[in-house]
Parts: C-alpha cells; sequence; structure tokens
C-alpha cells in the first residue's frame, strides 16, 4: 500500500554531512544513496522545476497554490501539477489540500541536505 500524496516523507534522502565532511569526499555512497541522490538531482534537473522551487520558496507565507503558479509560468495547470508531483515524490516540496485546492511548500531538509552531500568545504 502506497502512501497517500499528502503525506510527508520522513525518510532520509541524502547521507547527512558530519563535521569532519561531506559524505562524497568521506568515503564512496552506497548504491542506495546514489539512487536517492540521482531521484533528487532528476527531480530539479529540469528548468520549470527549479523555477518553481524558486517560486515556492520565496512565496508569501513560504507555500503557494497551484493557482497561483499558472500565470507566473505561462504554463497550465495540468502541468504545473506534473511537475509539482514530482516535486513532492522527490521529497523536495510537501503538499497540503485545502478544499479544491492544494498548497505546496519547500522542504528546508530536501535541500540543506542536498547542499551538503555536493559541498567541497571540508572543516579543519
Amino acid at each position: 500500500m502506497t502512501a497517500p500524496a499528502d503525506t510527508i516523507r520522513t525518510r532520509p534522502l541524502l547521507p547527512v554531512a558530519d563535521a569532519c565532511c561531506t559524505p562524497l569526499l568521506r568515503e564512496p555512497i552506497t548504491a542506495s544513496q546514489a539512487a536517492d541522490l540521482a531521484r533528487l538531482l532528476k527531480a530539479i534537473a529540469d528548468p520549470t522545476r527549479l523555477r518553481l522551487v524558486s517560486m515556492v520558496a520565496a512565496h508569501e507565507g513560504g507555500e503557494a497554490c497551484v493557482c497561483e503558479l499558472t500565470e507566473p509560468l505561462g504554463l497550465t495547470q495540468p502541468t504545473i501539477s506534473h511537475h509539482l508531483k514530482i516535486l513532492v515524490d522527490a521529497g523536495i516540496f510537501t503538499r497540503d489540500k485545502r478544499g479544491v485546492w492544494a498548497y505546496y511548500a519547500l522542504v528546508p531538509a530536501a535541500m540543506d541536505a542536498l547542499s551538503a552531500v555536493l559541498s567541497t568545504a571540508q572543516d579543519s
């Protein structure tokens, strides 16, 4: 049985950086970690989805309804909903259904994990 789309994903997507160094510099990542990282990168490796991440994160209150995103992107609601579903499935956004509308918000931990795992900075 699969979790409903409105469920917040709690499993960590990426290895967490520790005080020494980032996971990619510390040791090779596992096949599972590589698959999770690739899934996250694939989800944001699209110009429309990158814009959605930026627009939702910068939106007042840190969340936006699909109805508020169609005009700025110049795309139809079904197209935007498709992109938002990919971002939710990747754990980048959460989805909160309110009446007939769905509101999307960035999961800061997802972006923090991505930033940390790709960073080359090392503490001395």
